[in-house]
């Protein structure tokens, strides 16, 4: 009996052990996280606009487009979430990241919420880094040429973002749009994206 016990105690362990590793090896911060691009396909996104995304060496790039801006559009709507994008633009590059998009048709940064990626734009407060019209940034960071990752937190009418690592934005308030898809911009230059996850909260 003893030696039986002994058995399931070890086989227990054992367990927990080979349990532990998983968990360890998915990494506690990926628990609750969904991949909405991982490289492989474009599944959860639906492209509005002319540009010419296509999946490209484990991205999504896109360099050709009209006059007006390109997008690939979520086909899930957000409310309350975080998250982490990673992507890669030229130095001339007219991009961004759209969120609570209102009306997934035609986006702008007056249905939307607009976190640019733009380093050239006119007015660099609301150039990379920042919320436009709603955050400035100050001074504003450098997206060209690097990969880089943006991490996006929109609890309510708070909204925070981290550009590789930095705060950009901490806290920023504004209600006018409360939920939609996200959407990736093409709007000039070279645009790649290589990974895209989102956690609710």
């Amino acid at each position: 009996m003893k030696r039986l016990s002994a058995i399931v105690l070890a086989a227990l362990v054992f367990a927990c052990c080979v349990s532990g590793c998983a968990y360890q090896a998915l990494g506690p911060a990926q628990i609750g996280w969904t991949t909405l691009f991982d490289g492989s396909n474009l599944n959860n996104w639906v492209r509005v606009g002319d540009a010419n995304w296509r999946l490209q060496d484990g991205y999504a790039q896109a360099d050709l487009g009209g006059k007006d801006s390109s997008f690939l559009v979520s086909k899930q709507s957000y409310k309350d979430f975080q998250l982490r994008a990673e992507f890669w633009v030229d130095d001339t590059a007219n991009s961004g990241i759209f969120i609570r998009c209102t009306d997934a048709n035609k986006i702008t940064s007056k249905n939307a919420y607009e976190v640019n990626i733009y380093d050239t734009r006119p007015d660099p407060s609301y150039g990379t880094g920042a919320i436009v019209d709603v955050a400035k940034v100050s001074p504003m960071p450098r997206a060209g040429g690097q990969w880089n990752t943006m991490e996006i937190i929109a609890q309510g009418p708070r909204f925070t973002v981290i550009f590789n690592g930095k705060t950009t934005v901490d806290g920023a308030q504004d209600s006018k749009n409360p939920a939609g898809p996200i959407a990736l911009q093409w709007g000039g230059g070279v645009v790649k994206f290589r990974k895209v996850d989102i956690k609710a909260l």
